[in-house]
């Protein structure tokens, strides 16, 4: 610092930031996955789902390069190499009627058996998480993308078009899930569907696709109209109509961005109920559709091996469970990573942590 021509006086060292300084802001995406990652009973689930979605798309490998089978054709009268010694894929039962398939071997070939086919049972439940998880994820980005147009056209427009679209809505929710599932399926699988230029076999796994993301498009659309009709009476919504915005403009760049991570929370909770609806549709044989396997129609081929081969079933539905309670953890820890009506603070011992909501009441952690 100079006062005088030839005449500097030293400032000294830089003097540290005040203790209330503000930190750099950050934005709201940031900050919900800093408190996803705090959460350690979702990243956990979200691990033990990111195993199972590994192993389900290592399929090929597994059924070409481990087991050495075919899952898809039948092998009644095969051998496979047991303990080192030839042994039949099924074998005619002592008495003479009927007969009985390996058992879980715990070897790379028919490692949890097979089944009345001779198929390898681990090869085709890794094939079959990967339909099941196929199925569960594009119908919920189907009910996710439909639900969302839907809701936000119906509470942005409101008057008449909220009115037919809201009963449409209600008409659909009136239905039970799985019976309106059963008769869409039962009559769909008799010709498929033929709507304009679009055409889905009864075979494809499509079909069941379509099916589910249609029957749950009310349970998502109505959230979104309600949390629309809630945006529309806020400033930043009277701000932009006053600035002359059109109601494209203030759909897509004032009501989308906060409805969305409404939607994103949605997405893991209805792939986990997809999952089970997929399996429950495939059980009854009027899902996935042969040659295609999902976990339900492994379950549904071991139902008359229970009390010989109980693997046969107890491993796609041990599979089930695992997805499921981990979708569901991990939708729970998303849902408050980006709750943003309450703020995390540390608890005074080990015991976690508390929710202070907005009137700072206390909140579930």
């Amino acid at each position: 610092m100079s006062l005088q021509p030839g005449i500097e006086l030293d400032a000294g060292p830089a003097l540290p930031a005040p203790l209330g300084a503000a930190a750099p802001a950050r934005g709201p995406w940031a900050l919900a996955w800093q408190r996803l990652r705090g959460n350690r009973a979702a990243m956990t689930a979200g691990v033990v789902l990111g195993v199972i979605v590994l192993a389900c798309l290592a399929a090929p490998l597994y059924a070409d390069h481990v087991a050495g089978v075919d899952p898809f054709s039948s092998n009644v009268g095969g051998t496979t190499i047991v303990d080192g010694k030839p042994t039949p894929v099924i074998a005619p039962n002592p008495s003479g009627f009927g007969s009985t398939p390996i058992g879980p071997t715990l070897e790379a070939h028919y490692f949890l058996g097979a089944d009345t086919q001779g198929r390898d049972v681990a090869a085709r439940l890794l094939y079959g998480g990967r339909v099941s998880l196929e199925v569960g994820v594009l119908a919920a980005l189907l009910t996710a993308l439909l639900a969302t147009v839907v809701g936000m056209v119906a509470g942005l427009y409101g008057g008449l078009i909220d009115g037919i679209l809201s009963r449409l809505l209600d008409l659909l929710w009136a239905f039970p899930v799985y019976l309106l599932a059963i008769s869409l399926s039962t009559v769909l699988l008799i010709g498929g569907v033929h709507f304009g230029p679009f055409t889905i076999d009864a075979d494809s796994v499509w079909l069941p696709i379509a099916i589910i993301g249609f029957i749950y498009i009310p349970y998502l659309a109505r959230p979104v109209r309600g949390e629309v009709l809630s945006l529309r009476r806020r400033e930043f919504v009277d701000a932009a109509v006053a600035q002359g915005a059109s109601n494209r403009q203030i759909l897509f760049s004032e009501l989308l961005p906060n409805v969305l991570p409404l939607v994103v929370v949605f997405v893991p909770l209805m792939i986990a109920t997809n999952v089970l609806t997929e399996s429950a549709l495939s059980y009854l044989s009027i899902g996935v559709q042969p040659p295609n396997a999902s976990w339900g129609t492994i379950v549904n081929d071991g139902q008359s091996q229970l009390y010989t081969r109980p693997w046969v079933s107890i491993a796609p539905g041990l599979f089930i469970m695992a997805t499921v309670v981990s979708l569901n953890v991990f939708g729970d820890g998303l849902r408050d990573a980006l709750d943003p009506r309450g703020v995390t603070a540390p608890r005074r011992g080990k015991r976690g942590r508390r929710r202070i909501g907005l009137l700072g009441g206390r909140r579930p952690a």
